[in-house]
């Protein structure tokens, strides 16, 4: 791994855009949930649905980096998209939060389905980027 000035700006870098990019996630699926879409069983948190956007960017970010992980043809492809966008752009801090502000039930369901899902994101990112690679 390179531990130089230039890889911390990549990781620096990659970090905002990952960022940018999750807080574009979260704008965007509770502006589409709240445009009618969602069912009556989602839970609500001022105004916006609680855990959708980190769902969708955690399941999308798994898959983004199983998907890199046989593709990555060096240490600065690594830094700049895992470390750096993927790692700013897959959250687990705001997956902690929402989990706990669903309450137990539904929080409880809320961590199952993203586990599932993103071990599943992840393993198909495998697959797909193995069969890119070989």
């Amino acid at each position: 791994m390179e531990r130089t000035p230039y890889g911390f700006l990549l990781v620096a870098v990659g970090g905002f855009l990952g960022a940018v990019a999750r807080y574009a996630v979260d704008v965007g699926v509770a502006g589409f949930l709240a445009a009618g879409v969602a069912g009556d069983g989602l839970a609500v948190l001022g105004g916006a649905p609680s855990g959708a956007g980190t769902l969708v960017a955690n399941v999308a970010g798994s898959f983004a980096l199983g998907l890199l992980l046989p593709l990555a043809s060096n240490d600065r492809v690594r830094l700049f998209v895992a470390t750096g966008a993927l790692s700013s752009f897959t959250t687990y801090s705001t997956f902690v939060a929402d989990a706990v502000a669903l309450g137990t039930p539904a929080g409880a369901w809320f961590v199952a389905v993203s586990y599932v899902t993103g071990f599943a994101a992840a393993a198909l990112g495998l697959a797909v980027g193995g069969r890119i690679q070989g």
